[in-house]
Parts: structure tokens; C-alpha cells; sequence
């Protein structure tokens, strides 16, 4: 017998217990990340000493890798293991993967960020221009080539891509170019690497207190001819929230895509920039 329209229109009270089960979070609160061996690229300073450290508070077992002796102590500091590598050698990066038997997380964040402007056309400008891609794009590569293979199901990949992946700015076309490129990995990679349940995604920071922003900064003034103090006011005045972030500010988003909570995200890129340039 069909139902009476008052039946039809009648709302029936929420069940006490959820449709679906509760999220199921191990170890950490954001899930699995205790005991998770990671590797963090270009972790000897800047933001990647600031993932580097939320990592190892997080309890995972760390692995830190960059292009000079500094990263020793890094690790020492961390209680992490330290490799030397340029990631644009294939050689160094073997090394590296036969010293992993397995691999949770990788972080792609090793970068170099320098002006390239268009009207320099000294030997130097195109030098900087193709090692800026070669490290950015070419080095993201290989890294990922190299270790891929060592994450097995429910492994994650993170790529730092940057604002600029999403936008431009004036005298870095290398940077720019080689940070829209990221993106173009991180969506190529999550459909390569999706079948053996493997996440790829990337971190789009704004503007970050580091050395290679203030270099930046200054680079930037000096073209303009306005002071960098009131070059760093007109940018942090763009954002939606006021302040310069610091390393361990956009921490928390690796973290994030590296735990359970973000086992349904891939081929994404999160901005972390307050706000300056929404998405």
C-alpha cells in the first residue's frame, strides 16, 4: 500500500549513530605518521628544515637530504639520518635509494629560487636560468624516479610547488616556469603512481621568512627602486591575513597529506599563503 502524503512529509528524527564509522586515526592525530620512515629534500634550512622538524615531532622516522655538510647536523639535531646529494646526479641519488629499503613519505622541496631576467643577456642570467629548472623540475624528477619505487601502498608524495605556481612575478621566469611545472608533475605523477595506492600532491607556500625569499626581496627592490621594508609591507598588505609565516607555519599542511586524513586527496595543490592569492 502506497504511503499517505503525511507519511511522505513526514521527518524522521537523526539516528543516535553515524551512517558511516568513525575515521580510524593510528599513532598521531592526524594518523600514521609515528614511526612512518620519511624523506625530506632540501631539509638543511628554510622551509624544508621546517618540515624536517614537524616530521620528527610528529615521530617519524626521518630521513634529510640536501646539497651541503650542513644537513649533518640537521640530522644529528633531529635524530634523523643525514644524506649529501645533488639531485640532479643520478649517481647520488642511487646512493641514497640503496640506503632505503623502504619509504613511507617523500618530500620533494629542494629548490633554488634566483632572478632571471629577461633583459640580462649575459652568460650568467642563462647559466642561472637553466640551473634553476634543471634543479626545480629536472632534480624533482629524478629524486622522484630514484625513490618512487621504494613506497609501496599508501604511500604519499609531496611536492613544494610555490604562490608563483599559480600566479607569476616579474624577473623569475625560471622559478615561475619550473613551479607550474611542479604542478604539471604533481597531477601527472597521482595518475602514474595512483594504481599502486600512492598519493601525489603539492604545497603552494606564499611568502615565507627564509633566505632564499629575502634574497628575493631584496632582488625585487632593487629592480623596482623601492625599499625592501616597504616592499615587504605592500606584499604582506595583499594577504587576506596579515604577517610574514615562518618555516614551521606551513608545516602542518605536509603533515597533513602525509597522514590517513588525506588518504582520499591526490593530484591537488594547496595554497599556503594567506590568503594573497585565493584559488
Amino acid at each position: 500500500m502506497a504511503p499517505s502524503p503525511e507519511e511522505n512529509c513526514r521527518v524522521w528524527p537523526l539516528p543516535l549513530t553515524p551512517l558511516l564509522p568513525p575515521l580510524r586515526v593510528h599513532g598521531m592525530t592526524l594518523g600514521g605518521l609515528s614511526g612512518r620512515v620519511v624523506l625530506v629534500t632540501g631539509a638543511s634550512r628554510g622551509i624544508g628544515l621546517g618540515i624536517a622538524r614537524a616530521f620528527a615531532a610528529a615521530g617519524a622516522e626521518l630521513h634529510v637530504l640536501a646539497d651541503d655538510e650542513a644537513v649533518f647536523d640537521v640530522a644529528a639535531t633531529l635524530g634523523a639520518r643525514g644524506h649529501r646529494a645533488d639531485i640532479t646526479r643520478g649517481v647520488d641519488l642511487a646512493a641514497v635509494a640503496a640506503a632505503l629499503p623502504h619509504l613511507d613519505v617523500l618530500v620533494n622541496n629542494a629548490g633554488l629560487e634566483l632572478v632571471t631576467p629577461l633583459d640580462d643577456a649575459s652568460p650568467e642570467n642563462e647559466a642561472t636560468f637553466r640551473r634553476v629548472v634543471e634543479i626545480n623540475v629536472v632534480g624533482t624528477f629524478l629524486v622522484t624516479r630514484a625513490l618512487s619505487p621504494k613506497l609501496g601502498h599508501g604511500g604519499r608524495v609531496i611536492n613544494t610547488a610555490s604562490l608563483w605556481s599559480r600566479s607569476a612575478e616579474a624577473l623569475f621566469s625560471a622559478y615561475v616556469a619550473s613551479k607550474h611545472a611542479v604542478i604539471g608533475l604533481t597531477k601527472t605523477w597521482a595518475k602514474e603512481l595512483g594504481p599502486r595506492g600512492i598519493t601525489v600532491n603539492a604545497v603552494c607556500p606564499g611568502w615565507v621568512r627564509t633566505e632564499a625569499s629575502l634574497r628575493s626581496l631584496h632582488a625585487m627592490a632593487a629592480r623596482t627602486g623601492i625599499a625592501p621594508e616597504v616592499l615587504l609591507d605592500e606584499i604582506v598588505a595583499a594577504q587576506i591575513l596579515p604577517g610574514f609565516m615562518d618555516p614551521d607555519d606551513i608545516a602542518g599542511t605536509y603533515l597533513f597529506l602525509a597522514s590517513d586524513l588525506a588518504a582520499n586527496i591526490t593530484g591537488q595543490s594547496v595554497g599556503v599563503d594567506r590568503g594573497e592569492f585565493p584559488w
